[in-house]
């Protein structure tokens, strides 16, 4: 046995784990990072990145598809998956072989194995003892599944779906969340039959309701089918094929079950609770600074309950790498960390719902701008809308937008939300024409209470 010492120890090498071995490194602390499997974790590998891929290859498909509606005499012979999978893994490589290079670069010192953490201070790999005046827990998480739901065979989760080298014919989507209605979006572009099943009683539930109802009547014009307020009950199945039974009596048979239920916190066998740390439905509970309830020793990403986002770790990595270098860093707010859900449309959002404004203010003012009313969304042949949630007699603390590319819109209006502006502070600000980003400032005009471009 080896005993390694640095300032800073981090046991898990995703996007909240290396973005803080990266910024404590560039403040000058000695860090050792941890990762039992590829540094970048499961936004780089089996999250984030892959699944955005295989989306922007199904907006190929659809644009192939359609080429007629823009006089372009184009049609889709098919999708190669290998080929679809090979440039997938190009980019995760891409991505991958430049993290390595930054481990490097910033002179951190990488350690690949399966780490447990010891407390108070140290966290063991293979035998060898690794002690951090501080430590971070940054072990990211797994694919839910549901009691009695055994991933095998034709139920898979997300993990098996980002790998499959065939298109299944008929494919039931178990959660409307974000995982799965963006699989539900890639599978449809590429020629299957897809039926959603979510037992809340909307698509996306954790979005704005209006949201929720733009999203589902652009998937029924798609022909995707969703089956809402319904739970599941089972599953069998055999070589060819899976049944799907629900509470209401409904079967229905496909090849394949995703299971989309969701991601757990990754903290089983990593000696968190034996060494003392509090932990809740196998989340590490944290103040408001990411400190667990042992000194010294924090916890970043998705172990921590709130919003599982890769971009939420990240920057909670570097808050931390900041706060155990004395910079003290402003406390992060979760609602001004924006959300993007890549399904065509996309929907994204930062800030409060309506019914959560309602709910902390008692009531809220809402403006809707349909993109009916924007150049580009109609160059794009795109529907939605951008919705503005106004606290009374205060600044915008919602927006929620509907449409296809509107995730590239969600900087400007996650700085709207975060420098806690008025209608009137956004109105006079020039947005370049033809853009997406003028819903934006057409919608902020109207509730400035010089409407334009807006339709009685």
């Amino acid at each position: 046995m080896t005993d390694t010492s640095a300032d800073l120890v981090i046991l898990g090498g995703g996007s909240g784990g290396y973005a803080c071995a990266f910024r404590a490194a560039e403040l000058g602390l000695s860090v050792i990072l941890v990762e039992k499997d590829k540094l970048g974790g499961t936004c780089l590998h089996r999250g984030c990145i892959p699944t955005k891929a295989l989306l922007h290859a199904a907006e190929v498909a659809d644009a192939a598809r359609e080429g007629d509606k823009f006089g372009v005499k184009s049609s889709l012979e098919g999708i190669d998956m290998p080929g679809v999978n090979s440039y997938k893994d190009g980019v995760i490589s891409g991505l991958y072989k430049g993290l390595q290079g930054l481990v490097k670069a910033n002179k951190v010192t990488l350690v690949e194995g399966a780490g447990t953490f010891q407390g108070p201070n140290t966290v063991v790999v293979d035998g060898n003892r690794y002690t951090g005046k501080n430590v971070v827990l940054a072990t990211g998480s797994y694919a839910r599944s549901l009691p009695g739901l055994e991933i095998t065979g034709r139920v898979i989760t997300s993990d098996q779906a980002l790998n499959l080298d065939w298109i299944p014919e008929k494919v039931v989507v178990l959660g409307g969340g974000v995982i799965g209605v963006e699989f539900a979006s890639v599978w449809n572009s590429f020629g299957a039959d897809v039926t959603i099943v979510e037992a809340l009683p909307r698509l996306v539930p954790a979005e704005d309701e209006w949201a929720s109802k733009q999203l589902e009547r652009a998937f029924r014009k798609r022909g995707i089918k969703f089956k809402t307020g319904v739970k599941f009950t089972g599953a069998t199945q055999n070589d060819s094929g899976v049944s799907v039974s629900l509470e209401n009596g409904d079967v229905l048979d496909a090849d394949l079950l995703l299971v989309a239920v969701g991601r757990g916190p990754n903290t089983a066998g990593h000696g968190y609770e034996e060494a003392g740390v509090r932990m809740e439905r196998g989340f590490v509970i944290t103040d408001e600074r990411l400190r667990t309830s042992l000194p010294g020793v924090y916890a970043v990403g998705d172990i921590v309950p709130g919003l599982q986002l890769a971009h939420r770790g990240f920057q909670q990595g570097i808050f931390v790498a900041e706060d155990i270098a004395g910079q003290n860093p402003r406390v992060i707010d979760e609602a001004g960390i924006p959300r993007v859900t890549y399904c065509n449309p996309e929907v994204a959002s930062v800030g409060l719902t309506e019914a959560a404004a309602k709910e902390k203010y008692g009531s809220a003012t809402t403006y809707l701008y349909s993109l009916a009313g924007n150049g580009k969304s109609q160059i794009l042949k795109t529907s939605g809308g951008v919705k503005l949630v106004k606290a009374p007699d205060g600044p915008v603390v919602g927006i929620t937008l509907v449409g296809e590319r509107v995730g590239e819109l969600i900087g400007e209006a996650q700085l709207v939300y975060n420098w806690e502006a008025f209608p009137e502070d956004v109105a006079p600000l020039i947005h370049a024409h033809p853009t997406q980003t003028e819903a934006l400032g057409e919608a902020f005009l109207a509730l400035a209470g010089k409407p334009l471009h807006v339709h009685g």
